[in-house]
Order: structure tokens, then C-alpha cells, then sequence
């Protein structure tokens, strides 16, 4: 879908339940009073037993602090800031983040005539199609997706996990970094810092693809067993390998951001919730809220929706809410029986 047709489908969705959607709405503050929780919105009061937070974890971009060592000739932006390549100056750009959005605009930035270099740290890589399924079917159909939070390992890890190198095209083109160094783009690794305006890149680009790639066969042979079990491998093409990152030894170590061969540095570093508006003390020392599968800690009848890994590992996506609002409704219904009895 493109962005206008979510917004759509968000509109239509809302006129269907007949849900008293207040738009225009900007809440100022969200505070705890005795019986409830008090919602400071638009120069008005409300009061409500019960509040879910469900302003996502994309609010605000994450700009690592080094930013503030980039010269002051160069021009900074953020994929928040950033429209098309035309309100880029002339001149090369320095693409910080290879996660889904930073292999997308070095791509299109890159199309423009601009010679782009991409700081690569880590990444999932994934091939938008395999035999002959869209990558998300295999993610759902083998169960992935479907992995609680108290089933995962290492929760932590798994809810900062950086969004996979896939493009939503109708196409169904791979993005990866295989198809960016064919275009002409240069691979760097992971910024480190900024030292008299030099910015200084990992040496460890290599061993950061190679992990990528080991990740990625490791899924493909999963997605390969469960073909086999269900019976599936005579419907589907037979199973296939991509090749491996292939990484310049030439890579460089180190760029001049004074010498004019960058003008233009992109953070594509991630997004980070924003809940500066929450006058409650239920965040951790990171600043994000502490939760039990959406139910917030230490305040009751507060619940988060929309958080990476929330749940399952779906929630990250779209599609994941509604079985993070369904589990979540169950709890919320309990609650305000209880509160009402």
C-alpha cells in the first residue's frame, strides 16, 4: 500500500465500528488521579478509568550524538525531513543506517545522479521473495511471526532488532546490499565518530555481513524444513541460496566531511517512541515504558499498543495489532468489571 491508501483504510475502518474518533486532538498531558487517570487535551479536561497508549515507536528519529560533530558546512537530515532528493544540495551523501529505510533512500538518492556512500553497522537481510512466496508468507507460515514475548530468549534484543532490508514495491524487487554495490553505491561500515570533522567507520563490515548472511540461510533453511514437512515441495520451486555480501576490501576506513566530497549526511538511524506527554513514572532508565505484554507496570488500567515485539514478533508490523488489541481488550474488560464491581 502506499501512504495515502493506509490513511484510507484507517478512515474507512474507523467510519465501520463507529468509533467517536477526536481528531485534531493534541494531548498535553496524561497524568494518575484517585479513580482513574486524568487527559489534559486541547485546553479541555477528560477523566477515564482506563487509557491505552497507542502512539507507536516511530514518533521521533534516533540521531545518535556524534551528529553534533558533523561540520556545520554539511548538511544534515532525517527520513522525517527528508522529501525527494531534490532538497539535497549538490554533491555526495553519506547514508548513516542500512535497515529498511536507509537501503531505500541510498537507492533512490543514488537515482537522482548524487553518489551516495552507505555506513553499514547491523542488519537483517532478507530476499523480498522466495520460492516463489512473498517473504511475509514465509514468515507467518512458519511461525515466526507468530513467537510470543515470554518465548523469546533474549526479549530485549528482539524488541531493538533493526527492520529487515525489504522494499514494499509492486515489483517485488530484493534491496539488499548485493543489488546497492551493483548500482554504483559504496559500502562503509559502522560510523564510530566524528574527529575534526573525519568520520571514522568500522573495520568489521565484513564479519557484519557474514552474520547477516548466516542469519538469513538459517531462516531460509527453516522455511525449507516446515516446505518439506507440510508437504509443499512439490508446489513450490525448489530451494535456492543467494550470494553471499559481497564486501571491497578497499572499503575505506575513514572520510573527510571538510573536503567537499560529502555535503549531505542522512541519518537513517531508526525511530524512537515519544511520551514526553505522560506524566507518570513508569519508565525505565532508557526512557521507555516498562510493560508486560502491553500491560503497563505499575499503574493500572494504563496499556501500551504498537511497540516492537509487544506480543509476538508481529506486533512490529501492521497486521500484528490486532492480536495484540485482542489479548489486550480481554485484559482492559476485566479490569473495568472489576473497577465497576
Amino acid at each position: 500500500m502506499a501512504a495515502a491508501d493506509v490513511a484510507a483504510t484507517l478512515a474507512r475502518y474507523a467510519r465501520l465500528v463507529g468509533a467517536p474518533v477526536r481528531s485534531a486532538t493534541t494531548v498535553h498531558t496524561v497524568r494518575a488521579v484517585p479513580g482513574g487517570f486524568e487527559i489534559r487535551a486541547n485546553g479541555g479536561v477528560r477523566h477515564a478509568r482506563a487509557v491505552v497508549l497507542a502512539t507507536g515507536a516511530c514518533n521521533l528519529p534516533a540521531i545518535p550524538r556524534i551528529a553534533d560533530a558533523v561540520p556545520p558546512s554539511i548538511t544534515t537530515l532525517d527520513p522525517l525531513s527528508y522529501r525527494d532528493p531534490g532538497q539535497l544540495p549538490d554533491g555526495g551523501v553519506l547514508v548513516v543506517g542500512a535497515s529498511a529505510t536507509g537501503v531505500q533512500l541510498a537507492s533512490e538518492i543514488h537515482r537522482s545522479g548524487r553518489p551516495v556512500t552507505l555506513a553499514v553497522g547491523e542488519h537483517v537481510r532478507l530476499p523480498r521473495t522466495y520460492r516463489g512466496r512473498d517473504i511475509f508468507w514465509w514468515l507467518e507460515a512458519t511461525g515466526l511471526l507468530a513467537e510470543r514475548y515470554d518465548e523469546i530468549d533474549d526479549l530485549t534484543r528482539a524488541r531493538h532488532l533493526p527492520s529487515p532490508q525489504l522494499t514494499g514495491t509492486p515489483e517485488a524487487v530484493t534491496t539488499d546490499l548485493n543489488t546497492l554495490t551493483a548500482l554504483g553505491i559504496r559500502m562503509v561500515g559502522r560510523l564510530g565518530r566524528i574527529t575534526d570533522g573525519v568520520a571514522q567507520f568500522s573495520g568489521s563490515l565484513a564479519n557484519t555481513c557474514v552474520l547477516a548472511d548466516l542469519k538469513m540461510n538459517r531462516f531460509l533453511t527453516r522455511a525449507d524444513q516446515w516446505a518439506t514437512t507440510s508437504g509443499l515441495d512439490d508446489d513450490l520451486p525448489p530451494p535456492h541460496r543467494f550470494a553471499p555480501t559481497h564486501v571491497d576490501p578497499r572499503t575505506p576506513l575513514e572520510l573527510d566531511l571538510t573536503s567537499g566530497e560529502i555535503t549531505t549526511v542522512l541519518w537513517a538511524t531508526g525511530f524512537r517512541p515519544d511520551h514526553s506527554w505522560l506524566d507518570i513514572p513508569v519508565r525505565d532508565r532508557t526512557g521507555r515504558i516498562r510493560h508486560d505484554g502491553g500491560v503497563v507496570t505499575g499503574a493500572p488500567g494504563l496499556y501500551v499498543l504498537g511497540l516492537p515485539v509487544l506480543r509476538t514478533r508481529a506486533s512490529t508490523y501492521i497486521h500484528g495489532a490486532a492480536t495484540d488489541s485482542d489479548a489486550l481488550a480481554g485484559h482492559l474488560h476485566s479490569f473495568l468489571s472489576s473497577q465497576c464491581r
